[in-house]
């Protein structure tokens, strides 16, 4: 038995050899990997709180800016609370009645799919040729990875108005560029189409240094034998790409798709505030930024925190479907 009996599970042992009587742990089917999980140990704390310690300041940030905010919107979202937050009344579901039957509503759910489904197709696929293109083999090729990095640093606020500067009908590089060709104006004020299209731009554009840091990641645990006997077979680069490369790195797709619908649901409200507002009408009002405006701007809090609650399980659906229909495709 392991020294220190009295002692936290923590403390680390090795033991001098296999074990002579029975096997102890049932789970342990396989007396080989037990004895190299006994002959490796584990972690040596010499205080038993230390484990606890360490991670006690995340498990804090977790609770006051994530738990807490989630209970209080399911708190508010059966309440209706007086603009100046004197009276409280409790309202039970009216609050999900309402919104169901709102057209405004329903207009920013279509807006929220279109959004979302748009940012992570763009993301996605302009990623994946990033990351094979800075994959090759040629010269500077850190300073094109470091350059195609970059953007994820920078905040969905920030890239929003760099984007604003860019793309606006009076002074913007853009349209001043395009005037030499054509007499379109690029005018996302009043072309509610223009203005989706731009915030979906914006917010893949944020977003594209972390698919393809991950894209880069996977690109070189890609065996080379693969795709060297593939090409002796004679296929071509193209069919290297989707027989090959495509089915090893679809764990890795998996996993970006789900995170860049959580991204465009939750974290793009930035660059939309930035940019449009939500505008022109509410052409560019997704969920998020449709609760911030009833939330902070209309001072309903129970509207606003049902919206909240609404958008949470819409999340938790989406990646449901995920898993559920897509993983089928994927090839561990």
């Amino acid at each position: 038995m392991p020294p220190g009996r009295g002692r936290s599970a923590l403390v680390a042992w090795e033991a001098p050899g296999p074990p002579a009587g029975p096997l102890l742990n049932p789970l342990c089917t396989d007396l080989a990997v037990f004895w190299e999980v006994c002959r490796v140990g584990r972690a040596v704390f010499k205080n038993r709180w230390l484990p606890y310690a360490l991670v006690l300041p995340q498990i804090l940030i977790t609770l006051v800016f994530f738990f807490w905010p989630a209970f209080q919107s399911l708190r508010l979202s059966v309440l209706r609370v007086s603009p100046f937050g004197d009276r409280v009344f409790f309202v039970g579901l009216r609050n999900f009645q309402q919104l169901l039957a709102s057209t405004e509503y329903l207009i920013s759910v279509v807006n929220t799919v279109v959004f979302t489904l748009g940012v992570t197709l763009v993301t996605l696929i302009v990623s994946l040729v990033a990351a094979l293109l800075a994959n090759q083999k040629i010269g500077g090729q850190s300073l094109y990875r470091t350059a195609l990095l970059v953007p994820y640093g920078i905040a969905p606020p920030v890239a929003g108005v760099v984007w604003l500067f860019l793309f606006h009908p009076a002074y913007g590089i853009v349209q001043y560029a395009l005037s030499f060709f054509t007499d379109w104006e690029l005018n996302w004020y009043v072309n509610g189409a223009v203005a989706m299209t731009l915030v979906i731009l914006t917010s893949a554009w944020t977003h594209l240094g972390y698919d393809i840091a991950f894209y880069l990641a996977g690109l070189k645990l890609i065996p080379q034998e693969l795709l060297e006997a593939a090409s002796v077979d004679g296929a071509t680069p193209l069919q290297r790409l989707f027989y090959v490369t495509l089915p090893l790195l679809s764990p890795i797709t998996f996993f970006l798709v789900v995170m860049n619908m959580i991204y465009a649901l939750f974290d793009t409200f930035g660059v939309i505030h930035a940019i449009t507002r939500g505008g022109p009408g509410t052409a560019t009002e997704t969920l998020v930024y449709k609760a911030y405006k009833d939330g902070f701007l209309a001072m309903n809090l129970g509207s606003s925190s049902a919206q909240s609650v609404i958008l949470m399980l819409l999340a938790v659906v989406f990646t449901w479907l995920q898993f559920r229909f897509t993983e089928r495709r994927v090839s561990y």
